[in-house]
């Protein structure tokens, strides 16, 4: 039998986007169910040895580029956006880690804003425009503007907090469903925490977007409301963890408005004063148990709930950066959430929210656009998921 003939994949193309995507030779040959010398072998320059067509396949998928692109020359020309603003002030956090996967994941973002409102144009409606009640400045009080908020987007305080333990992991999407009225897309990307990033805001009106990473359900759920906040300053942002002191001034200041909103957005004050007054002092320390149990009444993490006692001054603020702090990072740092839908297919409209798959969904419905075109919309290559998100609809 003849022996099978090499596809021509250009090696330096090969390279050139695993390394744009900060992908390591370990990690693409762990994707490709190879060695690593065998992906070192197919970068090398008039390599002897080629990837098949499964593996390149593999690679493009994970290296999000277009599979022919490995049979390319040289690299195609790519649009450099104005980065946005990166709020990772935390010392562990280098600016320049993950650049270029920071600057395509932009791009990436901006072009499903851009692909909203193209849906917009085919169904010959206008994009909505985001309430002017919704902005203010950082010179407000954070704390008042959440409870208008709340009031204007946010789900009833009873469905948060009668939520059982078990259901708890719904909320992110309640919250997703509430937000998306006021013309805000939200988007949910597991690769975000790879790169040291809680969240982005991306405030380009109309149709800012707001993405969130794969973190546990309580930890996304201020996530949520955190880039919420960015919204409401038209701050784009990428926010990561504070540190106890230090950063930029300004970006600091914009990094504890939005985290004060998101904690009064998520505990209402109102409702922490009728569980239990402020004592005239700080407490040096609480102990998990209570700390625990105040946090399952709002169904957030205990981590979220000590950041609030110490913004209310229930909590002395260097308990929780000394002492507690250390053991949440070490704690979340091991945490691998993995959120998935019951239908494959509906992962797509869970990653890229309900404003932006019913549009798709419409304009397909409608015969504006193809199955094809819808199935490009939505970044899926089998058409039977797309099916499967028209039948089994979830956030």
């Amino acid at each position: 039998m003849a022996a099978q003939k090499k596809l021509p994949f250009n090696p330096d193309m090969l390279r050139w986007a695993r390394e744009r995507a900060g992908i390591t030779v370990a990690e693409a040959a762990s994707r490709a169910g190879v060695k690593e010398d065998a992906v070192e072998a197919w970068e090398k320059e008039n390599a002897d040895r080629v990837p098949t067509v499964r593996q390149a396949r593999l690679l493009a998928d994970f290296y999000d580029r277009q599979f022919l692109e490995f049979f390319r020359g040289t690299p195609p020309p790519l649009p450099e956006p104005e980065l946005i603003p990166d709020f990772r002030l935390s010392r562990d956090i280098n600016p320049d880690d993950y650049r270029q996967r920071i600057t395509d994941f932009q791009i990436w973002a901006e072009a499903q804003r851009i692909s909203a409102l193209d849906l917009y144009s085919e169904l010959s409606e206008e994009p909505p425009n985001v309430p002017e009640k919704v902005f203010t400045t950082i010179e407000s009080d954070a704390e008042a503007h959440a409870a208008a908020m709340r009031n204007l987007a946010g789900p009833p305080l009873q469905i948060q907090t009668e939520l059982s333990p078990k259901d708890q992991y719904k909320f992110p999407s309640i919250l997703r469903q509430h937000i998306e009225p006021l013309g805000i897309i939200t988007i949910r990307r597991s690769s975000l925490g790879s790169m040291g990033i809680r969240g982005i805001c991306l405030a380009e009106f109309p149709l800012p977007v707001i993405v969130v990473g794969n973190e546990s359900p309580a930890a996304q759920a201020f996530t949520i409301c955190h880039e919420l906040a960015h919204v409401c300053l038209r701050q784009s942002a990428i926010s990561g963890k504070l540190t106890k002191e230090g950063g930029d001034t300004k970006a600091r200041q914009i990094e504890e408005w939005c985290d004060a909103f998101a904690g009064a957005f998520l505990m209402p004050a109102s409702v922490m004063y009728q569980i239990q007054p402020v004592p005239i002092r700080p407490a040096v320390r609480i102990s998990d148990e209570e700390l625990s149990q105040i946090a399952s009444r709002f169904g957030v993490s205990p981590h979220a709930m000590l950041v609030r006692l110490v913004q209310l001054k229930y909590v002395d603020r260097s308990y929780y950066w000394d002492v507690k702090r250390p053991e949440f990072s070490a704690a979340e740092a091991k945490l691998k959430q993995i959120m998935r839908s019951k239908y494959y297919g509906s992962r797509y409209s869970a990653s890229l929210g309900g404003l932006y798959t019913s549009l798709v969904l419409e304009a397909w419905s409608s015969g504006r656009i193809t199955n094809h075109q819808a199935a490009e919309f939505m970044g899926i290559k089998n058409l039977e998921h797309l099916h499967a998100i028209r039948d089994n609809q979830e956030m």
